[in-house]
């Protein structure tokens, strides 16, 4: 009964995060700010954990193809379909979960513990609209344009560690990565980031918004955000990859 309280609670938060902004103008510049704090301050952790995740992906598949009769470009092939099918979108989706998630909890929270979301609400500004649809509307963009700049990272980290270790040369990489392509993988994998960025974002956002109390409960908000986001990303990609694979 209470998880079901707390879904229609959701549900109806989620709806005015989407409703019409009262000016614009307000409403694009936060849009702007957003892109900033949830895209461009994310892309240094994204690119060393891709980087060194395609490292380990081909010296990990290297090491596990003993099999002389096994083709070599088979590590750039598996480094590739590691990258586009799930590391990319859920695993660096649950990272960002974590960091980003945890922000957006931690501002709303104080927010609404120092009253200045009843100040919104008094002045007739939509709080939710405002808050918390430019955080949904940026990870929407930024989440799929991540995705794409971790595959990108991640095999050139596979590539020049397999050079450095000698495990693969360059031409063999090279065909792997070209071997077999499907191309609606992409596809597949960018309709997973538009849900994972969604849950990301919101879940976080609502727990924020019904904080109540004080920095301490702030805090618990910001962890079982971070918490119900990944068993939430996890639990959608299983529906997604049953539904569109």
């Amino acid at each position: 009964m209470k998880f079901l309280y707390r879904l229609g609670s959701y549900i109806l938060f989620v709806r005015k995060a989407f409703s019409k902004p009262e000016k614009r103008s307000v409403y694009m510049k936060e849009l702007v700010n957003e892109f900033e704090k949830l895209g461009l301050n994310s892309i240094v952790l994204v690119v060393i954990i891709s980087f060194f995740i395609g490292a380990v992906l081909t010296l990990q598949t290297a090491y596990n193809m003993a099999n002389p009769l096994l083709p070599r470009y088979l590590i750039g092939y598996l480094t590739r379909e590691t990258l586009l099918l799930e590391f990319s979108s859920t695993i660096v989706s649950l990272i960002l979960a974590g960091k980003i998630g945890s922000n957006i909890a931690s501002e709303i929270g104080s927010m609404k513990i120092t009253e200045q979301i009843e100040a919104l609400e008094t002045m007739g500004v939509n709080s939710v609209s405002y808050l918390v649809g430019p955080k949904i509307i940026a990870s929407f963009i930024i989440n799929p344009i991540l995705y794409i700049f971790s595959v990108f990272i991640g095999i050139i980290g596979g590539l020049l560690s397999g050079l450095l270790s000698g495990v693969v040369n360059f031409e063999d990489f090279i065909y792997g990565l070209h071997f077999s392509f499907n191309p609606y993988y992409v596809t597949y994998s960018i309709i997973k980031t538009l849900f994972f960025a969604f849950i990301y974002t919101s879940i976080p956002a609502f727990y924020g918004y019904n904080v109540q109390g004080g920095a301490l409960e702030v805090g618990k908000a910001g962890t079982k955000a971070v918490v119900d986001s990944s068993i939430t990303i996890l639990t959608v990609n299983l529906i997604l990859t049953q539904i569109l694979l």
